[in-house]
């Protein structure tokens, strides 16, 4: 029967050959578990005999080396827990699932529940000498109160204050296992030979909310960028613990640019962050799903110190407006107004405010999506048309009067013209008599 020891030590040979980059050197191979050196356990002799009984071969299974913490002696899983493992409920909903996510670099262990977040641990992973390994994995078995052999002098040490597995443990694969401490202070650091070390209450906690099979992976991974509750894009860079990730500017900026955000960070700041790397929140700012009349555009709307921000070539384009940029006098300027525009990374962006005078489009937050639809043409009330009205009315009188006003001026000169000449044939008259 394997005695449960924890983790074997790594060999160096695995971390030579420099380290892993983004920046396209040649990169460096990160251990999994496939890469340790294995013992074959023989079959049993119930093995044996059920091979002669079907016919099929029993084949050797790959155990992990001796090395950390674990218990002298592998329990087997409860049939029940077996069983209750492979037969899930098959109404249970994909979306409720729950995964174990290790990021090595960050040194935590976050549980979800589907897409969500539910818990968040501290960890011990592996000491640079002995790497814990990346890779996917799932909760193989669960012990209560463990002992652990010595794998350099054989001695057991049951489950109590003295044993460094704790009184929790989890295994993911052979030797390599989730488990308790007996010292604390050691979380946080690279400390194992390869296992996952937790305080105590929250492995114990953990061990309570998950099930056997359920699933386990393992990173590596510096940049960290989250979504919050709240729709706010936060990123995270974390020391290069094992060495094994060179970060630049550009590796970054692809992070953020999944979650919409790289044109509100400027490449010094995040220069800056990079080479702080203390594994602290940055938060860029708020982001939405943009729509235009229906229509999901293809870049987000960015809310950042209270300002919101719009893709200004995508809404003209969904508003169907020509659309020009002054980069002289900071201006955008549309077939229907202008107004200040803000360039971002060479990516142009309107204000909120603006988006009325450039594409005659509103908008506003609608279920964390933001709406915009475009704004009919006013319609008259009926006082301003009647006021209208009014004022066309006056004009014509206006008009008419003064057209009156002409008549009778014409008419007037004309009678004088009318009466100067019957006036001056009546002098002719005279003048023959």
């Amino acid at each position: 029967m394997l005695k449960n020891i924890c983790a074997g030590l790594v060999t160096a040979a695995l971390l030579t050959g420099g380290a892993a980059s983004y920046a396209g050197a040649a990169p460096m191979h990160v251990p999994t578990l496939a890469d340790m050196s294995v013992q074959v356990k023989e079959p049993t002799v119930r093995e044996q005999e059920l091979a002669k009984e079907t016919g099929k071969t029993v084949m050797s299974a790959p155990v992990a080396p001796a090395a950390e913490p674990e218990k002298a002696q592998k329990t087997e899983t409860p049939a029940a827990e077996k069983q209750e493992a492979k037969e899930a409920p098959a109404t249970e909903k994909k979306s409720l699932e729950k995964k174990i996510s290790i990021n090595l670099a960050a040194r935590s262990l976050a549980l979800f529940a589907g897409t969500e977040k539910i818990r968040l641990y501290p960890i011990g992973p592996g000491k640079t000498s002995s790497p814990t390994p990346v890779g996917y994995y799932k909760i193989r078995s669960k012990d209560v109160n463990p002992s652990w052999t010595d794998p350099s002098t054989g001695e057991t040490i049951p489950s109590g204050p003295q044993c460094p597995l704790g009184y929790r443990w989890m295994e993911i694969q052979g030797n390599y296992g989730i488990h308790g401490t007996n010292r604390p202070d050691s979380i946080g650091h690279y400390v194992s030979n390869g296992c996952i070390r937790m305080h105590e209450e929250d492995v114990e906690a953990l061990f309570d909310l998950v099930e056997i099979g359920t699933p386990v992976e393992i990173t590596y991974n510096r940049v960290v960028v989250e979504k919050l509750a709240d729709n706010t894009v936060a990123y995270y860079i974390y020391p290069d613990g094992y060495g094994w990730q060179k970060l630049t500017v550009e590796d970054v900026n692809k992070w953020l640019a999944g979650y919409g955000v790289a044109n509100f960070v400027s490449n010094e700041e995040i220069e800056k962050k990079i080479n702080e790397s203390d594994g602290e929140p940055t938060y860029v700012a708020k982001v939405y799903p943009l729509y235009v009349n229906g229509v999901k555009l293809k870049n987000k709307a960015i809310e950042q110190g209270g300002t919101m921000y719009l893709p200004a070539i995508d809404l003209a384009d969904a508003a169907h407006v020509d659309l020009g940029w002054n980069a002289k006098t900071r201006k955008l300027v549309s077939t229907i107004g202008v107004a200040d525009g803000v360039d971002k990374k060479d990516v142009l962006y309107c204000k909120l405010a603006d988006a009325k005078a450039l594409f005659r489009l509103d908008g506003t937050l609608e279920k964390n999506s933001f709406v915009m639809k475009t704004i009919p043409e006013e319609k008259k009330s009926k006082l301003e048309a009647r006021e209208e009205k009014v004022d066309a009315t006056k004009k014509l009188e206006h008009k008419n009067e003064a057209k009156s006003e002409a008549a009778e001026v014409a008419k007037i000169a004309g009678q004088g013209k009318a009466d100067k000449a019957d006036k001056t044939g009546k002098q002719e008259k005279t003048k023959q008599k």
